[in-house]
């Protein structure tokens, strides 16, 4: 558990850090490129929860959004218990980045009723909705998961002697 804990720890800091650095640096008006045609960072205000789904919510209900982020850490913090022990270093791995990311994003909501999005992934008039590295953290852990799900096998059963 430990290793799962510093995974989220150190995801959890980088989040935070870069969303600070978001707010201190970018404005919603004046992309910054990267690369171009691909890349750019801009500050988005996210109120709903991924890809801004429930964003439509007025804000009197946004507290809904809340609770639904806060049942899914606890949610995940179950999973953990029963994964983590017995599970190799790629679930540790995979349930660090998710719990760290969950966790990122659930202080944005709490601190300032919406997450901190900047990395605007486009091509030509194609837009990704904006993201951040608490997100990052989630999507790659949960393919982490899947994939150890899909590939791992089931115990093989003794036959009785």
């Amino acid at each position: 558990m430990i290793s799962l804990l510093a995974i989220a720890g150190l995801v959890f800091a980088l989040d935070q850090l870069t969303k600070v650095w978001a707010l201190a640096r970018l404005s919603t008006a004046h992309p910054v490129v990267v690369v171009p045609d691909l890349v750019d960072l801009t500050l988005v205000l996210n109120p709903g929860v991924a890809f801004g789904i429930f964003s439509w919510l007025p804000v009197e209900w946004r507290w809904l959004v809340m609770v639904f982020s806060l049942a899914a850490l606890v949610l995940l913090c179950s999973v953990a218990l029963r994964i983590a022990p017995q599970g190799g270093w790629g679930s540790r791995l995979a349930l660090g980045l998710v719990f760290g990311g969950a966790a990122g994003n659930l202080l944005d909501r709490a601190r300032l009723g919406a997450v901190v999005d900047f990395v605007d992934l486009h091509w030509r008039q194609y837009h990704w909705p904006a993201f951040n590295v608490a997100d990052s953290a989630i999507t790659v852990g949960v393919i982490l998961l899947a994939a150890e799900l899909a590939l791992s096998r089931p115990p093989r059963e003794r036959p009785h002697a």
